[in-house]
């Protein structure tokens, strides 16, 4: 297996028999959307950074596109083009199928929470994932994280936005994934409280981890503050440095 960081959320797990993308955001600097925040962070038009040279070339490998949720730095209008022209093959939560069909896409496969389903050849289970601390949750609407089971590779759970939630510690201390991503940019609106982890959460979420973590949704839209470097040095001040991959735009990591 080898997993491809490009930016934000987006990211390719590519298998010997499957390419899947997850959580595209495509678009150029500054044109998928308007700025998260005003006031609190600088107001900048999102995404803040280009994608990586190598991105494309990687994404025009999809088989199959796996959606977490439909907030527009996961799934952006220049992706769902992507889609579109391919007629790529959808996996999406069970609440968010409707959505999708009516935009056209080609969604073949429901997933639901903690439900385990047939996919491609292995199993996949929808995970809850609370999207910010407090009342910030309710409107940031449905989110899905996924553990992933694929024949003869190691096993993977993808939090998606999420904050740290008794969920998350089952998938982290039961199920166990060989590899873990979680977003670390700690995310916040103009009000209200984080809609990602804290930084405490975070190095909670590395702890518990059994191995390899992955952390992303960084430095790549206005409202997400956390600087990789900051991250690298808090994991480094609990010596897990070697257990986490904090990849820069257009990194791979390969597993055996």
């Amino acid at each position: 297996m080898k997993i491809y960081h490009l930016r934000n959320a987006t990211m390719v797990i590519e298998t010997s028999e499957s390419t899947i993308l997850v959580d595209p955001m495509l678009a150029k600097k500054g044109k998928a959307g308007p700025p998260f925040t005003l006031f609190r962070f600088k107001p900048r038009r999102n995404p803040i950074v280009d994608l990586p040279s190598n991105a494309m070339k990687i994404v025009e490998k999809t088989t199959h596109c796996l959606i977490t949720h439909l907030h527009p730095d996961h799934l952006d209008k220049k992706a769902e083009e992507f889609l579109l022209s391919n007629q790529t093959p959808v996996i999406c939560s069970v609440l968010d199928e409707s959505i999708l069909k009516k935009r056209g896409l080609n969604v073949v496969q429901t997933v639901d929470y903690w439900e385990e389903t047939d996919f491609l050849g292995g199993k996949i289970r929808g995970i809850p994932a609370k999207h910010g601390y407090g009342f910030v949750s309710k409107p940031m609407g449905n989110v899905m994280g996924y553990y992933l089971k694929l024949p003869s590779e190691k096993s993977i759970y993808l939090s998606s936005d999420t904050i740290y939630t008794e969920d998350v510690h089952k998938v982290l201390t039961e199920l166990k994934p060989d590899i873990s991503v979680v977003a670390s940019g700690t995310a916040q609106l103009d009000i209200f409280q984080p809609l990602l982890m804290r930084m405490d959460d975070i190095l909670k979420f590395v702890k518990n981890a059994p191995e390899t973590v992955i952390a992303n949704h960084l430095e790549a839209v206005n409202h997400c503050p956390t600087k990789r470097s900051y991250l690298r040095n808090e994991v480094e001040s609990i010596s897990l440095s070697g257990k986490v991959f904090i990849p820069e735009d257009g990194e791979s990591i390969e597993f055996e």
